[in-house]
């Protein structure tokens, strides 16, 4: 049975394991989640603004539509997660692990993400309009339909990534590791005929 509209403000949570719970438009608005685990948990439209996941651990369990305001997010890790159409707004998400996560429509504009592993990871359609990805690891990431505009990907890993053209024309790519395919679909975005 989900909780929905409960008040989590303020709440302490630190160190507690969560399995098979549901939330739907909770406020979780400056709680204690330091090593919270979750695991197979679903998260809708909840509100996590200035939150601290310190040192957390999510498994298997999906965020949507949800908010993460100015949230703390150090050292936690999300493994098989969606955050689908999740929006993250001066978040420290430099330190965080992610992998084999769905962050589909997910808005990251601005954000710096510079260095990290997103390997894999599903982004289709998100919003990384300015954000700083240089030096980040994209391979086999699903960028379709993704916002690039003034995203710096300088010496970011593309291999094997799947992108758009148009994307690619908006994207600063100086120093950029790219396949072939990509490397074609970068020249398309910039009017060059490759035959």
């Amino acid at each position: 049975m989900a909780e929905s509209g409960e008040d989590y403000r303020d709440a302490v949570l630190s160190g507690q394991r969560w399995q098979g719970r549901r939330f739907v438009r909770c406020d979780f608005t400056d709680a204690d989640l330091r090593e919270l685990t979750t695991s197979g948990c679903t998260f809708d439209h909840c509100d996590f603004t200035r939150a601290d996941f310190g040192e957390s651990v999510h498994r298997s369990s999906a965020f949507r539509t949800c908010t993460f305001d100015r949230t703390m997010l150090g050292d936690s890790a999300w493994t098989g997660c969606s955050l689908l159409g999740s929006v993250f707004v001066d978040c420290g998400l430099r330190t965080i692990t992610l992998t084999d996560c769905d962050l589909t429509l997910v808005s990251l504009s601005g954000a710096v993400l510079r260095g990290m592993d997103l390997s894999g990871l599903r982004l289709r359609e998100a919003n990384l309009t300015g954000a700083d990805l240089r030096r980040a690891n994209l391979r086999q990431a699903d960028l379709t339909g993704a916002r690039l505009t003034e995203t710096k990907l300088t010496d970011a890993d593309l291999r094997g990534a799947r992108l758009d053209a148009p994307a690619l024309a908006a994207a600063d790519m100086s120093g950029t590791r790219v396949d072939v395919d990509t490397a074609v679909l970068f020249a398309a975005a910039h009017g060059l005929v490759v035959s």
